[in-house]
């Protein structure tokens, strides 16, 4: 059979899958908050496996061994991310569950703006989402297309179209719900995908297994195999240097502190899977692809490149051109599934999350007066995400960039919301016109350091995003603004309740005081300064010194993550504590007439 056959075929299946899932919640989901958040009725297994689906998307299937082929082991430590994406679900999630149940909060929105008593908050929050949304949500499309062209012959604009067709149904017709159980399945192609497609190369006749490919990493020149220094003093043109590596994690921690995963946790049944979601799914199961199986299919492709095996344009062809040249048809079909659910299963959360954001915060609150029905607000909500998809597909069309660069761009608009989390969660102070200054800038440097002076120092957007922000709201304070009697007495009970509520046992505050310093020191070894020890640091088992140096510190991270979400009780919860949440409650939100 034609291995297109094969493609055609297992792509029908999934579409089904999708369509069924999209139009069981098109005739029952029946409130604002069944749709836009499943009602708080996310189960364990469904989160775990879909959260984790939503934060290594397509550009981790296609756009992650691409840049390998491009700058060689030095753009795998960004496979990293496998940890710094999850720390800071351990920093926020849980609170942002505890959050949600006791106050009623949708949308993040609902939760800064209450807190810090000011709707400037909740506008900006409306524009990081949208902002994220689309860049985000437009990369995961221009793989697509790439993709479809290249393994099926589908002109890209076609397979583009047909593939944002596809998110679009189950989106808008099913909500929440439906984009969380069609990711149960995209996460089991993921990472099947990126293990086979890996296992496919190393072990062609072209390689003959880890042996022959060690071997032929020996021809590979220096710029490929070492980090070139630690900082370049000038504009984006200094190559992955240590802080560029550290601050590009910044931006890539974004991904769960985003509106959109600020809203997913409003819509867990319990926050039970977060801290094995954060420690087993993501940064043991998808490190172990990333840091092996994407390093095969990227250093493969630059050897086979200088063999003149292949010849890959830009970084978005590496991927498809590996599929074609080694897979046979079942499993070309079967991987190419797990790209395409890669990338749905990050345009689907934001698009979704996008639109109940926009719907509630801008349309339900200021258009409609906090008036309409629930089938009123669940069709303007499908207007916006609809929207949204259509913006995703214009930024796609239009962009030239490398895909993880858009990626890394986006995802810095998730990581200035640090600003607003950090005071919720964490009792930063600043004054609440600290907060909307601080976010006003972040997203004007955001732009300015992407845009006009693009990474200065060689340090990426998201830091200058953060740093600009956190400046300006501390400036606030320091310059002498004072929050209202009823803003400070707000944040005076909501501090008190969390501390009651989440304050660690005695264990866990000694394994806090510990975690203090070791996840500092473990982000400058593994990330920072340190990544340039690992240039030369040693060998084993004919890794070369910079790709043993990642392994390392990468079975370290597990450790880390282990004590950080169990040990010093981050991201683990009692049933003490869920029952409080679940009786304690203090509904300041409205939903529907």
């Amino acid at each position: 059979m034609d291995p297109k056959m094969w493609v055609y075929i297992l792509l029908g299946l999934y579409i089904i899958y999708c369509f069924w899932w999209g139009l069981r919640g098109f005739f029952t989901e029946k409130t604002a908050s069944g749709y836009g958040i499943a009602g708080r009725s996310i189960p364990f297994i469904a989160f775990l496996m879909a959260a984790t689906a939503a934060s290594f998307s397509g550009w981790t299937f296609i756009g992650h061994p691409g840049l390998i082929w491009k700058a060689g082991l030095v753009y795998a430590f960004a496979s990293f991310y496998v940890l710094t994406i999850p720390i800071t679900g351990a920093f926020f999630a849980k609170r942002n569950w505890l959050m949600g149940k006791r106050y009623g909060f949708i949308t993040p929105g609902d939760m800064f703006a209450y807190y810090y008593n000011n709707e400037g908050v909740r506008w900006l929050t409306v524009l990081a989402a949208f902002l994220y949304s689309i860049f985000y949500s437009g990369l995961q499309l221009i793989a697509a297309a790439k993709l479809f062209y290249w393994v099926a012959g589908v002109p890209q604009t076609i397979g583009l179209i047909f593939m944002a067709f596809i998110v679009w149904f189950y989106v808008v017709t099913g909500g929440l719900k439906a984009s969380t159980w069609v990711g149960v399945l995209q996460f089991c192609l993921l990472v099947g995908g990126i293990i086979l497609l890996g296992f496919y190369v190393i072990t062609s006749p072209l390689f003959g297994g880890w042996t022959g490919f060690a071997a032929s990493m020996n021809g590979l020149e220096d710029k490929y195999m070492k980090v070139p220094g630690l900082i370049h003093f000038g504009l984006g043109t200094g190559g992955w240097t240590a802080v560029m590596i550290l601050t590009y994690m910044f931006a890539l921690m974004g991904i769960q502190s985003s509106p959109a995963f600020t809203l997913w946790n409003f819509g867990l049944s319990s926050p039970k899977p977060l801290a094995w979601q954060q420690v087993f799914m993501s940064t043991f199961v998808v490190g172990l692809a990333l840091f092996f199986f994407t390093a095969f299919q990227g250093i493969g492709a630059r050897i086979l490149m200088m063999a003149g095996e292949l010849a890959p344009k830009v970084d978005g062809d590496v991927v498809p051109m590996l599929m074609t040249k080694f897979l046979p048809g079942p499993v070309l079909g079967l991987v190419f599934l797990g790209a395409i659910a890669a990338i749905h299963s990050t345009a689907a959360p934001y698009i979704g999350t996008g639109g109940t954001i926009i719907q509630r915060d801008v349309w339900w609150r200021y258009v409609r007066k906090q008036g309409g029905s629930h089938r009123e607000q669940i069709w303007t909500n499908r207007i916006f995400a609809t929207i949204l998809a259509v913006a995703a597909v214009v930024v796609s069309l239009t962009s030239t960039d490398a895909i993880v660069m858009i990626g890394g761009f986006a995802t810095a608009f998730g990581t200035i919301m640090y600003i607003c989390l950090l005071g919720v969660h964490w009792g930063f102070k600043f004054p609440s016109i600290g907060a909307v200054l601080g976010l006003i800038s972040a997203i004007v440097a955001c732009f300015l350091t992407y845009y006009v002076w693009k990474y200065p120092l060689s340090m990426h957007t998201a830091f200058w995003g953060i740093f600009t922000g956190l400046i300006v709201a501390y400036l606030c304070r320091g310059i002498g603004f004072k929050d209202s009697e009823e803003t400070i007495a707000r944040q005076k009970e909501v501090r008190a309740w969390l501390d009651s509520v989440d304050g660690p046992s005695e264990n866990g505050k000694k394994w806090r005081s510990r975690m203090k310093i070791i996840v500092p020191v473990w982000y400058l070894l593994a990330l920072g300064p340190g990544v340039l020890i690992g240039n030369t640091a040693f060998t084993f088992c004919g890794f070369p010194p910079i790709w043993a140096w990642q392994i390392v510190w990468w079975i370290l991270g597990i450790v880390m993550m282990w004590a950080l979400c169990f040990k010093a009780e981050m991201s683990t919860t009692s049933d003490e504590q869920i029952r409080r949440a679940d009786t304690e409650t203090m509904d300041v939100t409205k939903e529907a007439d």
